[in-house]
């Protein structure tokens, strides 16, 4: 079973899963995933339409919202929320290392309402340092 790194109740992250995880991560209580790692980034990934097969049959939510090294785009930051929104209790979001997946819950949760102190220290404590997106925490904050 991969590393899975809780944030708050409400999501963890993790690195790359495998369909063979999905059903732990069920049983962990989760009721959502979130796939934010594009197919073909790295050879031998597990493709994301077999981690959502297992989740369909295990009745859990799957997401896929692509986040290449490339940024991220307001539409990317869009479908987060709703995921969160949807999700209906703790979501596992993932990617190669966590990281992104990290940054896109933040920007997520700050275009929400949240404060970007309270989700940097979140993250922080959690090992994950989102100074290189305070610029775009901020001007979220600011655009409610």
């Amino acid at each position: 079973m991969t590393s899975i790194r809780p944030i708050d109740d409400s999501i963890s992250v993790a690195p790359q899963i495998t369909p063979a995880d999905v059903t732990e991560i069920a049983r962990a209580g989760f009721t959502a995933i979130i796939n934010n790692r594009p197919d073909d980034e790295e050879p031998g990934q597990p493709e994301g339409a077999a981690v959502r097969l297992i989740a369909d049959t295990l009745n859990l939510k799957y997401t896929e919202i692509p986040v290449t090294h490339s940024g991220f785009s307001g539409n990317q930051v869009d479908a987060m929320v709703a995921a969160l929104e949807d999700a209906g209790g703790p979501v596992l979001a993932y990617c190669r290392s966590g990281t992104r997946s990290c940054n896109l819950w933040a920007l997520a949760r700050v275009k929400m309402g949240d404060h970007p102190d309270t989700v940097m220290a979140k993250a922080a404590a959690t090992g994950y340092d989102l100074t290189g997106i305070r610029p775009l925490l901020d001007a979220l904050a600011s655009g409610r």
